[in-house]
């Protein structure tokens, strides 16, 4: 299917963004409002400065710029995590695929194995790393379970209008089903 690489997002990313943002298939479940050019820089600007501690990536195939994938210890976000409730060795993932050409052709799971391998257990303290789909978006939710992640638990935040379905994989699990591919 291609090779599959991350780079860490940069300015110049907020135009491809803003228009990724804007498709209807992002905003379905990733942003939920269509956003402006500003809303991007303000939002994203933070991570990039290191002013936010989490690590925004642009998801790269075959030399093509796709979609967006972010990383983040949840106890460097202690709103969050009074609703997770999870240890500090806990780490965040969100992503979405903002090229039309490559929703639902199977990239998803490529994506999360490669960016949970080069990314986030490569931090050898993450224990575990946690995702918090949409109830509904079932097509995330399975592509998810084939990356080894299971339910963990449902979450409503305070000011989001729909819960979280949370996901969880274990890094022992995530080793063993590295190995097995």
């Amino acid at each position: 299917m291609g090779k599959i690489t991350f780079r860490l997002l940069e300015e110049i990313d907020f135009n491809k963004m803003h228009i990724w943002m804007n498709t209807d298939f992002v905003i379905e479940w990733y942003g939920k409002t269509p956003v402006t050019i500003e809303d991007i820089r303000n939002k994203y600007m933070p991570y990039i400065t290191g002013e936010k501690p989490t690590k925004a990536y642009i998801i790269i195939i075959n030399n093509v710029d796709v979609g967006y994938i972010q990383t983040y210890l949840i106890n460097d976000y202690p709103e969050y995590n009074k609703y997770v409730k999870t240890d500090e060795y806990a780490a965040g993932v969100d992503l979405f695929i903002g090229h039309r050409d490559y929703i639902h052709k199977g990239y998803g799971v490529l994506i999360m194995e490669q960016f949970l391998k080069d990314h986030v257990f490569s931090n050898i303290q993450v224990n575990k790393c946690i995702i918090g789909p949409e109830p509904k978006n079932l097509s995330a939710i399975r592509m998810y379970e084939k990356s080894g992640f299971k339910w963990y638990k449902n979450i409503q935040i305070p000011d989001e209008d729909e819960p979280e379905y949370l996901m969880i994989l274990l890094r022992k699990d995530f080793s063993s089903y590295t190995e097995l591919i």
